[in-house]
């Protein structure tokens, strides 16, 4: 069978990288699209993921991620026609969903967070097949049009990709960090602007707290790094880290996103939440076992 895979995001990659490996390993043949933000192309490349780099984030605004979609989508559908795929995959990427459908190709969608309203009205109707944790209830995904489509898996997508994972220190010798002092590790919110627009004031106030060289604050976007560097304090790696590593090694996570909380629960390390969206199910959970 001929997979494509298209990856979006950084969460991304390290979600379906296991999952391409099986893929091969059972034989099929597997080909990779990858989108320019954040660090998605540096882990393709850090972990050896052949990919075709395809299209690039066009901002925050509804109109420009529309605008987004319409181009890439078109590009995709162009560079996979010829390819004759059997089936497509992604982890909320609209993106390959619209393609597929384009093409006549019969896709599935993964996501762990229920209300993306846009993407999964796009995703959920376009595929074939909606993979989500089972502590997303069904009922919440109707609206979406994903009736009859939902697989659900047990526990954490992070459970799985971090299963055999086994730290490597190297990384604190790379940032310069101090293993027998008190490390923590910080993820921007997925705004593109800390301060401006998209304003989290939760977020600005725990970065006053924390900040210090045993701060690690991991921005997403280029914009997020200039403010983060002239606020001063902290230790911002300049291109993608281990940052698995640097989860498991720290003292406490603090993450305005999901995938970093997730994994530092999956690792045992103490993590604290400064999102200010609408709760998911997942992390709805975490909160009443008192793991987040």
């Amino acid at each position: 069978m001929r997979i494509w895979v298209d990856l979006t995001n950084s969460p991304h990659v390290l979600v379906m990288r296991p999952l391409i490996e099986a893929m091969r390993e059972d034989g099929h043949e597997v080909e990779v699209t990858a989108r320019d933000f954040a660090q998605t192309l540096q882990l393709c490349e850090r972990f050896a993921i052949a990919h075709t780099a395809l299209g690039r984030h066009r901002g925050g605004r509804l109109s420009s991620k529309g605008l987004g979609l319409a181009h890439r989508s078109g590009a995709l559908a162009r560079w996979a026609r010829p390819r004759r795929f059997d089936v497509a995959l992604g982890h909320g990427s609209n993106d390959v969903t619209v393609a597929a459908a384009a093409l006549r190709i019969p896709s599935a969608t993964a996501f762990d967070y229920e209300w993306a309203t846009v993407q999964h009205n796009v995703n959920c109707r376009l595929a074939r097949a909606v993979v989500v944790p089972e502590a997303i209830p069904p009922e919440r995904l109707d609206r979406y049009g994903a009736r009859g489509k939902v697989r659900p898996y047990r526990g954490l997508k992070e459970e799985y990709y971090l299963a055999d994972f086994e730290p490597d220190d190297a990384v604190l010798a790379e940032l310069g960090l101090d293993h027998g002092e008190p490390i923590v590790v910080v993820r921007t919110p997925p705004e593109v602007s800390l301060y401006h627009r998209f304003e989290n004031p939760l977020f600005r106030r725990v970065l006053e707290k924390v900040r210090g060289a045993q701060t690690v604050v991991l921005p997403r976007t280029p914009t997020q790094r200039a403010e983060l560097e002239a606020l001063g304090g902290f230790t911002i790696p300049d291109r993608a880290i281990d940052a698995q590593s640097l989860i498991a090694l720290a003292d406490l996570v603090i993450s305005a996103g999901g995938t970093m909380n997730r994994e530092a629960v999956a690792l045992g390390t103490p993590v604290f939440t400064t999102f200010e969206g609408r709760p998911g199910a997942v992390d709805e959970a975490l909160l009443g076992e008192g793991r987040l």
